[in-house]
């Protein structure tokens, strides 16, 4: 069989995220949920060309299998399995295809590879990389519906450009805000400071976007920040590791004290799986090589495993496991 060239497929002996089956090819694929990571962005210079977060989508891989042998058990969090007893499909897909120094073509590869996981019903989850990824996964979603993007995240990532680079990683939601599908956003985790100016300040609130800062979070709480964020029956969330506090997720590029409490990010992401569909969601800006006992990675599986939870529990995916048809 040919290889789909549009992908590396995890290599044998390497751990797949939740020991998942391997896809081969883009257009034979069979599931609930594809796993798929891209480690390279659109780097501002050569020093971001080497990225520290190339490494995260293996590393995220390797500590989700921590949990495979016990999906069937008892979750407290759930008050169940955590898949709810579904028949949950999830497949890896390996990489995407890149080229060295061709960053136009590996944004507009990483664009081709989840259209065709769309094309095949599956919810794409996506393993970054830096923050600049999710601006080609975004454009996979023209003429698929409107969706309401929520970036959980200490940085609002609306910069312009930088060095004459407009897809990088701090300008990602100023991208998202230009794409006539994309009908509203909420920003959740904000804090200290980052590349952000008053006016990316300024033209991100005149867009209409929701902007809660963390420590707002902690006040006010869950369910009333759940409550802020634009009403949609389809939801892409994007989650920056570097939203979450210091303590839990050391391995990011930038720390940040005072930032979301693993509770808070389960109970956030669980929620908006409530409040309509999910129709993709991205994890970057893992930096292995800074972790702590691989903490960071292991985090980032667990609450990427809790959405997919949720999205079993509210029959977003899987089927009974008596059988019967899936969603």
């Amino acid at each position: 069989m040919t290889r789909d060239s549009r992908i590396v497929p995890v290599p044998l002996g390497r751990p797949t995220f939740l020991d998942a089956p391997r896809c081969e090819d883009l257009d034979t694929l069979e599931a609930d949920v594809a796993i798929l990571g891209v480690p390279y962005g659109y780097p501002y210079d050569m020093e971001g060309s080497t990225s520290a977060s190339a490494s995260a989508p293996d590393a995220i891989r390797a500590q989700s299998v921590r949990w495979t042998p016990y999906l069937t058990h008892y979750d407290y969090d759930f008050g169940s399995d955590i898949f709810a007893g579904r028949d949950v499909r999830i497949v890896d897909c390996g990489n995407v295809t890149m080229t060295p120094g061709d960053y136009a073509g590996n944004s507009a590869a990483t664009t081709a590879v989840v259209n065709a996981i769309l094309d095949r019903g599956a919810v794409p989850i996506v393993l970054g990389g830096d923050h600049a990824i999710p601006i080609p996964v975004f454009r996979a979603y023209e003429d698929r519906g409107s969706m309401v993007i929520v970036q959980l995240d200490q940085h609002i990532d609306w910069r312009q450009e930088r060095n004459g680079v407009t897809e990088g990683l701090s300008s990602t939601m100023r991208r998202a805000s230009e794409m006539p599908w994309v009908s509203g956003m909420a920003q959740i985790g904000l804090r200290a400071v980052g590349s952000a100016r008053q006016g990316e300040v300024d033209d991100a609130l005149a867009y209409g976007s929701i902007q809660v800062r963390a420590e707002e979070l902690h006040t006010a709480g869950v369910d009333a920040v759940l409550e802020r964020i634009p009403p949609s029956d389809r939801y892409y969330i994007t989650f920056d590791a570097d939203a979450l506090d210091v303590p839990i997720a050391p391995g990011v590029l930038v720390p940040g004290f005072g930032g979301i409490t693993y509770y808070e990010a389960s109970s956030l992401l669980r929620g908006i799986a409530r409040k309509g569909t999910i129709v993709g969601y991205d994890i970057v800006e893992v930096v292995p090589s800074l972790d702590v006992a691989n903490v960071t990675s292991h985090v980032c599986a667990r609450l990427t495993l809790n959405l997919i939870g949720e999205m079993a529990h509210t029959g977003q995916i899987g089927r009974c496991a008596e059988g019967g048809a899936f969603g």
